[in-house]
């Protein structure tokens, strides 16, 4: 009895650092977690496996520092399924926060590909693999623009190249040469090139999107809107399993090595709440 009594008026402090090293361990381990993965990443995976060689896939990179952990391992694993399957990639941002992480995510797993390839034709070469548009303000802009035209709304990509004399452009004109187009957003963008990309121009649109924003979108999923979906960072993990497992790519899994963290931290929490409900329904009951 004194022993629950006790538990109950535990010093917050202690609950913290019992938090703080449950939080620190997996990540100094560096252990991946194992996912189920579920249908709307799952459905999300066979739509961009299923390009056709003469579409591409449009990557928006819309998370900022802040939202890094959800989102960024989100980028790295459609690179690497894309940069594996040889299907071309357009990235770019509505907002110039973002530019400094995409140009992140694009360098990194293109050297993780080059540094194994052995010919040119195993490497991945920017303007004939991938191109980086940048930020064309305002967001409406891009949106509607590249419906008619996606040289003339970026005249220029990222890198100060012309866009119309990169070997990708020559063969992408505008919506029609586009198969899919993601989101990987903490705000509503996602909905955005609902309305402006896939109404307008039928546009297939996919999303990556926060675990606390999630419930939003999960409508946009169930009446088709959305090809597929992933979902904080379980999302992002579940696309990191179907990466390694279907195409064999052993690279860091940010977010399935995280994912203990967030298990244990989530645990750790239940059972102080468990506890605390036991030792107030106690004390509750010897006063009665």
């Amino acid at each position: 009895m004194k022993f629950i009594e006790r538990l109950t008026t535990i010093d917050r402090r202690i609950i913290y650092i019992i938090l703080a090293i449950v939080v620190l361990i997996p990540l100094i381990s560096r252990s991946p977690e194992r996912v189920r993965v579920m249908l709307p990443v799952e459905k999300l995976y066979n739509a961009v496996d299923t390009i056709p060689e003469d579409k591409v896939l449009i990557i928006d990179f819309g998370y900022a520092p802040q939202d890094m952990p959800e989102l960024e391992p989100m980028g790295f694993a459609l690179l690497r399924h894309a940069f594996e399957k040889r299907i071309k990639v357009l990235a770019l941002c509505l907002y110039v926060q973002p530019l400094g992480l995409a140009q992140k995510a694009l360098t990194e797993v293109t050297e993780e590909f080059n540094s194994v390839a052995q010919t040119n034709a195993d490497s991945i070469i920017y303007g004939r693999d991938y191109v980086f548009l940048g930020w064309q303000p305002p967001p409406l802009i891009p949106m509607l623009g590249m419906g008619i035209s996606i040289t003339n709304v970026y005249t220029a990509d990222y890198y100060g190249n012309k866009t119309d004399t990169l070997p990708l452009m020559r063969d992408v004109k505008n919506y029609n040469d586009v198969a899919l187009l993601v989101s990987l957003s903490a705000g509503s963008i996602p909905r955005h090139w609902i309305a402006y990309a896939q109404n307008r121009f039928g546009v297939a649109v996919a999303a990556g999107v926060t675990a606390v924003s999630a419930a939003d979108f999960y409508q946009y999923y169930q009446t088709g809107q959305f090809t597929g979906l992933m979902a904080g960072m379980k999302g992002a993990a579940e696309y990191e399993e179907l990466v390694e497992t279907r195409l064999n790519i052993k690279e860091s899994r940010k977010a399935s090595e995280a994912l203990p963290s967030l298990t244990y931290g989530h645990l750790v929490m239940i059972a102080f709440i468990i506890v605390g409900n036991i030792g107030y329904f106690m004390q509750r009951r010897r006063r009665k």
